[in-house]
């Protein structure tokens, strides 16, 4: 199945501690069917001191959302549901709310 939400798309954040903030899609991950958005669920992780880090210390990092709780923006910024369509040859996502394609 081809996939709703993709590296780079723009979303709308719908339940959570960051409900309706939005931000951009870093990272995908299929498997567990959920998303990292940059600036979005950032969590504080304590970690020790490595040859690669060797301050250590506390560090702000984005943990990952469930696909179900983000949406894609579309052009006014609200939430929109996706689509799919065929024009011409190709497959393409749209937005149903203003039917523009992504």
């Amino acid at each position: 199945m081809a996939a709703k939400i993709k590296t780079g798309d723009n979303v709308v954040v719908l339940t959570g501690k960051d409900k309706g903030r939005t931000g951009k899609v870093t990272k995908v991950l299929p498997a567990t069917n959920r998303v990292l958005v940059q600036g979005i669920n950032m969590v504080q992780r304590h970690t020790r001191p490595t040859q690669a880090d060797p301050q250590g210390g506390i560090k702000n990092k984005e943990a990952s959302l469930h696909l179900s709780n983000v949406a894609i923006a579309d052009a006014n910024g609200k939430a929109a549901r996706v689509g799919f369509r065929m024009e011409g040859d190709k497959k393409v996502r749209f937005a149903k709310t203003t039917g523009d394609v992504i």
